[in-house]
C-alpha cells in the first residue's frame, strides 16, 4: 500500500525561495505528480516557475509538460519562465520550440536573448546568432552583456569567422565587462579556431587568473594550427599537466601533421605515468599511426586499447578502422568494424571509404545498403566514398544513380568535393564532353583538382583538342601542385606547343615551385627505410642495383616495354628509362623482396601517385617472386598478387 497507492515518483525540486515568512522550504522534496499544481499554488510565482522547469530534468516530454502546466496556471510569461524554458528546450535539442517561445514573448529582455543566443551558438546552426543579434540591437535596443558576448564569441569560433570575432572583441574591450574571464576564455577559443593563436595569447596574457582549461585551450590552439614549438614551450611552462592537457597537445600535433612527434610525446606521457581514462587520446594517437601508415605501431595501440578496456568505445573503434585501412590491412579494418557494437555515420563512412580506396567497390556498395537498412542517413562524405569506388571501377551508371540520389533522396546539396569525384568518374570512363559540360554547369568555380582530373583523362584518352582547351583553363589558375605543372608541360609537349611549355617552365620558376621529389617508405621487421627517387642508399646500393638489372632482363623476356609517357619530354629515351628504373617505389619493393621473410606481405607507402610503368613492374614482380605487394600512393591502394592488381588497371 504505500507508494503505489498514492502514485509517488522520484521527482526532485531544488527550491531556494522561502515557503513563508518564518521557515524555509526544504531544498529537496519527494513529490507525487498530482502534488505539483498544489505546490505551484503555495510558492511565489518566480519560485513556482523555477520549480516546474527544474522538475522537467532535461526530458523532452517533461519540458513540454512543464510548459503546458505553466500556461495553464498563467505563469508561462512570468519572469524568469521564458528564459528558463528557452534554456530547457535548447538542452533537449528542441531549438524550434525555443525560438517559437522567444518570438511569442511580449517582452524580450537580456536574460531571454542570452538564453537563446547561448542555445544557438551551441547548435548545428550557429550562423543564426547574427540576425538575432541584429534584432536585439535594433528592434529591442538592448546592449549585450558578458553572457551575450561570450555566446557570440563561441558562435564566431564555430563559424571560423575571424571578422565577427574581432568585432566582439572590440565591443568587449569597450564594455563595462572588459575584465570578465568567461568572455576572455571564449575569445581565446575563437582566435585559436580561426587560426591566429598569437592573438589568443594576447588575450591569455591579459587574464589575472588562469585556470587549467585556459592553459589547455591555448596549448591546443598553438599545436593544431602548426605552431608546434610554441605549443610545446607553453606546455612545459604550465603549472600542472594532466591527461586533458596531454591530450590537447598530442591531438594538436596529429592535426598539424606532426604525427611522428605526437607519437614521441605519447611515449613521454606513458613514461610519466599519466593514467589514460579517456578514449579521445587513444583515438587521436591512433589517427597519428594512420597518417604514418605505421601498421606495427597501430597494432600496438590496438592492444593497448584492449588492455585499457576501450575497445567498446565507438570513437576508438572508428579510429582503428581508419588506421588499418590506411595501413593497407583492409581485412583487419573490417574485423574491427564488425565488432563495433553501435555504428554511427562516421563508422559506416570510414569503412565504406576504406573499401573504396582498396578497390573493393562491391563491398563498399554492400556496406552502404546495410547502412541504409540500419536507418543511418548517409552524408556527403559517404557519397564521396561511394562515387570514388565507382570511379576506380569504371561503374559509370552506378555513379550516376548515386549522384542523383544525393539531392533527390537525401536533400543534400553536393559540395565541390563530390562534384570533383563525379567529374573524375566521367572523365576516367571516357565521357569527356559530359564531364566538361558538368564543369560549366556546376554551382562552383572549378579549381585545380577539377581541371587537372579532366586534363589527365584527356591525355589518357588521346583527346588532343580538348586537352589543349583544358590545359589553357588550368594555366589561368594559380596552381599549387608541382604534379599539375608537370602534367601541363607534358600535354603541351605531346601536342607540339613548345611556347606553352616554356610558359609553364617560367611559371614554375617565378613561383618557386619545384617538382616534388618522390619517396617511398617500407618497414621490414624493426627497420624502417625511406627511398628517394634516383637515390639508392650506399649500404644496399650494389645489392639493389644488381637485383633490378636481373629483374629488367626477366621482365623483357616476358614482354615488358618501358612506358616513358609520364617522364618529362625533354629527355632522351634512354634517360627516361633510367629515370623510371630508379623510381622510389621500385627501390622500396626491391629492398622488401631482398630483406623480408619469404611469403610476408610487402607494404610500401609512396607520397605521389604510382606511374603507369611502375604499376606494370609491380604486377610482374608479384608474379615473378610470388609475393603479395601492397602500395599506398597519394590516390589509393594497389594490391598486387599473381601478376594482377586490385584496381584492375583502372586507376
Amino acid at each position: 500500500m504505500g507508494r503505489e497507492k498514492y502514485g509517488l515518483c522520484k521527482i526532485h525540486l531544488s527550491v531556494q525561495a522561502p515557503f513563508d515568512g518564518r521557515s524555509s522550504f526544504p531544498r529537496r522534496i519527494r513529490l507525487c505528480k498530482t502534488a505539483i499544481p498544489v505546490l505551484l499554488c503555495m510558492l511565489s510565482p518566480a519560485a513556482a516557475v523555477v520549480a516546474a522547469v527544474r522538475a522537467a530534468a532535461g526530458s523532452r516530454p517533461a519540458v513540454r509538460c512543464a510548459h503546458a502546466r505553466l500556461l495553464k496556471e498563467g505563469l508561462a510569461l512570468h519572469p524568469p519562465a521564458p528564459s528558463l524554458l528557452v534554456s530547457a528546450y535548447a538542452k533537449c535539442r528542441l531549438l524550434p520550440d525555443a525560438r517559437q517561445l522567444f518570438d511569442e514573448s511580449p517582452q524580450r529582455d537580456l536574460h531571454l536573448y542570452s538564453s537563446l543566443l547561448a542555445a544557438i551558438s551551441n547548435s548545428d546552426s550557429p550562423a543564426l546568432v547574427l540576425p538575432l543579434l541584429r534584432r536585439m540591437l535594433s528592434v529591442d535596443a538592448l546592449q549585450p552583456d558578458h553572457f551575450v558576448l561570450a555566446s557570440i564569441a563561441s558562435a564566431s569560433a564555430r563559424l571560423r569567422s575571424l571578422s565577427l570575432g574581432k568585432q566582439v572583441h572590440g565591443h568587449f574591450v569597450a564594455s563595462p565587462y572588459s575584465g570578465d574571464n568567461v568572455v576572455k576564455s571564449s575569445l581565446i577559443d575563437m582566435y585559436c579556431k580561426c587560426g591566429v593563436p598569437e592573438e589568443a595569447r594576447k588575450v591569455f596574457d591579459s587574464m589575472t587568473a588562469k585556470n587549467n582549461i585556459m592553459w589547455t585551450a591555448l596549448v591546443s590552439g598553438y599545436a593544431s594550427n602548426g605552431y608546434t614549438d610554441e605549443a610545446l614551450q607553453l606546455f612545459r611552462s604550465m603549472p600542472g599537466r594532466g591527461l586533458f592537457t596531454w591530450t590537447a597537445l598530442i591531438s594538436g600535433f596529429v592535426k598539424a601533421g606532426e604525427s611522428v612527434r605526437a607519437v614521441e610525446l605519447f611515449v613521454d606521457m606513458r613514461r610519466d605515468g599519466v593514467t589514460i581514462d579517456d578514449a579521445f587520446l587513444l583515438s587521436a594517437i591512433t589517427g597519428g599511426a594512420a597518417d604514418l601508415a605505421a601498421l606495427v605501431l597501430g597494432r600496438q595501440l590496438h592492444g593497448l586499447s584492449m588492455r585499457l578496456g576501450f575497445l567498446s568505445s565507438m570513437m576508438v573503434g572508428n579510429a582503428l578502422v581508419d588506421m588499418y585501412s590506411k595501413c593497407s590491412d583492409i581485412h583487419s579494418a573490417r574485423e574491427v568494424f564488425e565488432e563495433i557494437t553501435v555504428c554511427d555515420i562516421i563508422s559506416w563512412t570510414t569503412m565504406i571509404v576504406g573499401e573504396a580506396q582498396h578497390g573493393r567497390a562491391e563491398d563498399a556498395f554492400a556496406l552502404y545498403d546495410r547502412m541504409v537498412l540500419a536507418g543511418v542517413k548517409p552524408n556527403e562524405v559517404t557519397f564521396v566514398g561511394l562515387i570514388y569506388a565507382c570511379s576506380h571501377a569504371g561503374l559509370v551508371q552506378k555513379g550516376r544513380q548515386l549522384f542523383d540520389s544525393v539531392k533527390q533522396e537525401y536533400g543534400i546539396n553536393p559540395g565541390l568535393q563530390l562534384y570533383t569525384c563525379y567529374i573524375d568518374l566521367l572523365s576516367r570512363s571516357g565521357y569527356l564532353s559530359e564531364a566538361e559540360e558538368l564543369i560549366t554547369r556546376m554551382p562552383y568555380e572549378p579549381d585545380e583538382a577539377v581541371w587537372g582530373s579532366l586534363l589527365s583523362a584527356c591525355k589518357k584518352h588521346n583527346n588532343a583538342e580538348m586537352s589543349i582547351r583544358v590545359a589553357d583553363n588550368l594555366l589561368e589558375l594559380r596552381l599549387k601542385y608541382p604534379s599539375t605543372y608537370v602534367l601541363l608541360s607534358n600535354v603541351y609537349a605531346v601536342n607540339g606547343k613548345w611556347g606553352s611549355v616554356d610558359t609553364v617552365r617560367k611559371l614554375m620558376a617565378n613561383t618557386k615551385i619545384l617538382k616534388e621529389p618522390g619517396y617511398s617508405r617500407i618497414d621490414v621487421g624493426r627497420e624502417s627505410r625511406l627511398f628517394h627517387a634516383g637515390e639508392v642508399p650506399f649500404d644496399v646500393r650494389e645489392e639493389i642495383l644488381a637485383f633490378l638489372d636481373e629483374l629488367v632482363v626477366e621482365m623483357r623476356q616476358r614482354g615488358y616495354v618501358p612506358d616513358t609517357s609520364s617522364v618529362m619530354h625533354d629527355l632522351e629515351e634512354h634517360e627516361k628509362e633510367h629515370h623510371l628504373f630508379l623510381h622510389s617505389e621500385r627501390l622500396a619493393v626491391a629492398f622488401g623482396i631482398l630483406k623480408s621473410p619469404p611469403g610476408s606481405v610487402i607494404r610500401v607507402v609512396k607520397n605521389l601517385r604510382v606511374c603507369g610503368d611502375c604499376h606494370t613492374v609491380m604486377k610482374l614482380m608479384s608474379e615473378i617472386f610470388q609475393r603479395k605487394i601492397s602500395v599506398r600512393d597519394a590516390s589509393r591502394f594497389h594490391h598486387f598478387e599473381d601478376g594482377k592488381c586490385s584496381c584492375s588497371d583502372f586507376w
